[in-house]
C-alpha cells in the first residue's frame, strides 16, 4: 500500500481530529496531492488539495475549518479539521495524482473513517 490514511475517529461536532497521508517521500514530491471524502450514499469529493508547487485549494463546504498541509519529516500530508460538523462524516481518502507526458499517475490510499455526532 503506497498510500496509508490514518486519524479518523468519532469525534463530537465542533471537535478536531487531524488525519494523516503517509507514503513514499517521491510520491508527495511528484504528484499534487489531496484529501477526498465520500459519505454514505454520497459521490467522492475533494476536500482539499496541495499541488506539487505547494498552492492548496479547499471545497467550499470546509474552507477556513480544514488545513491541508506537508510533513517533509514524516513523508506524510495532513489535514487538520476543526469545528466538525455531522456533515463531515464519511471515509476520508488521500490521494497522489498527476499528469506528465501524457501518462496520468493516479492512487487511492484505503480510506479512514471519520464520525461526527451531533
Amino acid at each position: 500500500v503506497q498510500l496509508q490514511a490514518s486519524g479518523g475517529g468519532l469525534v463530537r461536532a465542533g471537535g478536531s481530529l487531524r488525519l494523516s497521508c503517509a507514503a513514499p517521500a517521491i510520491i508527495i514530491r511528484n504528484n499534487n496531492m489531496s484529501w477526498y471524502r465520500q459519505a454514505p450514499g454520497k459521490p467522492r469529493e475533494l476536500v482539499a488539495q496541495i499541488t506539487i508547487g505547494g498552492n492548496t485549494n479547499y471545497a467550499d463546504p470546509v474552507k477556513d475549518r480544514v488545513t491541508i498541509s506537508l510533513d517533509n519529516a514524516k513523508n506524510t500530508v495532513d489535514l487538520q479539521m476543526n469545528s466538525l460538523k455531522p456533515e463531515d462524516t464519511g471515509v476520508y481518502y488521500c490521494n497522489a495524482r498527476s499528469l506528465s507526458g501524457g501518462a496520468l499517475y493516479n492512487r487511492w490510499g484505503q480510506g479512514t473513517l471519520v464520525t461526527v455526532s451531533s
